[in-house]
């Protein structure tokens, strides 16, 4: 993005030079679209969100879709109603990993030395690369849900499932400022990625996204109960193919606002005080 298409000293909004919510609304909206050329100039980038969703899908529904199946009560196909929902939630994830790694790659390059040197709003710089990010998960969420069809999974709440795309949106964008802080604080993209792995293993295969929790140890049944990634699949289940969601949704919705209120001031101070 060149310079022009950018804020000058008396574009900040106020006479004080503070700036206002619509300045901001105007930066984030420049930022949106710098990183959304910058995705047109390189496609390759999207190759995650295309093909995470695919090779997911097919690989555990036909790996393991006979076996955890008749666990269930039925086959292949009992279980394609189980995952998809489950796939969800670890696409969210998997998508909100990737914000922390590309955001260390534009310090490295020195890309964001240089926002911090305009008078932009330093929070429009991480709410332009969340809102970017949750289009790609977006797409990576459409994807997951068309092969799924395809092999299938039988939608019969379409109420429920932008319900359940909403609620993975939600809490998808509060993921994500736990990665911001990582990609500031870490040194380079590899740690960034290292260091998600090593949360991201554990919440994923310590959760009800690929196979029920029953036959688990009951402490790790008391760990799925609590864990974000269980209670944002099984609402995903109930929502999209009926069953109870009171309790699972509200505990989705408390990982959701406490996460983005504990970690959002702390990556908008990371950004800004990074030397």
């Amino acid at each position: 993005m060149s310079a022009a298409t950018l804020p000058t000293t008396g574009e900040t909004g106020r006479p004080d030079g503070r700036i206002g919510l619509r300045a901001h609304a105007r930066h984030t909206g420049a930022l949106v679209r710098r990183n959304l050329l910058w995705i047109r100039q390189d496609p390759e980038s999207m190759f995650d969100a295309v093909l995470m969703p695919i090779v997911f899908t097919l690989l555990f529904v036909y790996v393991f879709g006979g076996s955890i199946g008749q666990a269930l009560g039925g086959g292949q196909e009992e279980y394609v109603q189980y995952v998809v929902p489950g796939l969800m939630a670890m696409t969210c994830m998997n998508m909100a990993m990737g914000v922390g790694t590309g955001f260390n790659e534009d310090f490295q390059k020195g890309i964001m030395d240089r926002f911090r040197s305009l008078p932009i709003g330093r929070s429009s710089v991480l709410l332009a690369k969340i809102s970017v990010e949750l289009l790609r998960m977006l797409v990576a969420t459409a994807i997951l849900l068309t092969v799924g069809v395809l092999i299938g999974f039988d939608i019969t709440n379409w109420p429920g499932l932008l319900g359940a795309v909403g609620l993975a949106t939600v809490f998808g964008s509060s993921l994500m400022w736990i990665f911001l802080v990582l990609g500031v604080t870490l040194k380079n993209a590899q740690s960034v990625q290292a260091m998600g792995f090593l949360v991201l293993f554990p919440l994923q295969f310590g959760s009800s996204i690929f196979a029920p929790t029953q036959s688990m140890p009951g402490w790790l049944q008391a760990f799925t109960d609590y864990n974000p990634l269980s209670a944002l699949a099984d609402t995903a289940r109930g929502l999209m193919t009926g069953g109870p969601i009171a309790h699972d949704l509200f505990v989705t919705l408390g990982w959701s606002v406490a996460l983005t209120a504990v970690m959002a001031p702390i990556a908008i101070h990371k950004f800004k005080t990074k030397s």
